[in-house]
């Protein structure tokens, strides 16, 4: 009797450190947006208070300091997060398979490999993901601590640039998740994706 290869084909399996950076960076993520949806009410970033508020079924923290307190407890379990699995990818030397390199755009312009494209696509969105998480952290300091950090507020040129800069990465976050989780399923299918977590 002959084996279909989808019948002996090895599940996808993750280390246990790649799902735990996925569970830590989904719930602090989700913490972050509905509280940062909260402060934004307070005194919405375009249009002064009288601009769009978002609905309360959206907010986390129920008034403004509630939302901030939520929102940096999560800034912190999410910067850390960021930090211990940079430590280990770079341990591992898993940081090769990771980000872009010289092949990924060779293989842009001259592969017909579909597969080898998603891998060379995943691992240009996964590096442009870094510089705007950066600037997320970055922008969100400089909004947390303005009187230690006038620096930060200086350097975007006033307080409500640095506002709009800090919003306008949320979308490109969740940009990111959207074509990552899609790259990811095209790589290697539902249960790919699911190995991330489960």
């Amino acid at each position: 009797m002959t084996l279909n290869p989808s019948q002996t084909r090895k599940p996808p399996n993750q280390a246990i450190a790649a799902k735990i950076f996925h569970w830590c960076n989904i719930i602090s993520l989700f913490i972050m947006l509905t509280s940062g949806l909260q402060i934004y009410n307070a005194n919405p970033v375009f249009g002064g208070r009288a601009g769009l508020h978002i609905p309360p079924i959206f907010t986390l923290g129920g008034w403004l300091a509630g939302g901030r307190h939520w929102h940096f407890a999560a800034m912190w379990i999410f910067s850390l997060n960021l930090l211990w699995y940079g430590i280990y990818i770079l341990i591992t030397r898993r940081w090769r398979h990771r980000f872009v390199g010289a092949n990924d755009f060779k293989a842009l312009q001259k592969s017909q490999n579909s597969k080898r494209l998603i891998y060379a696509w995943h691992r240009i969105v996964y590096t442009a993901i870094i510089p705007i998480l950066l600037l997320a952290l970055f922008t969100g300091i400089g909004m947390y601590k303005p009187a230690q950090f006038p620096w930060i507020v200086d350097f975007f040129g006033d307080w409500q640039a640095l506002r709009i800069v800090h919003f306008a990465s949320v979308p490109m976050v969740i940009l990111f998740v959207v074509i990552h989780s899609q790259l990811g399923r095209k790589a290697g299918g539902t249960e790919l994706t699911e190995s991330m977590f489960w």
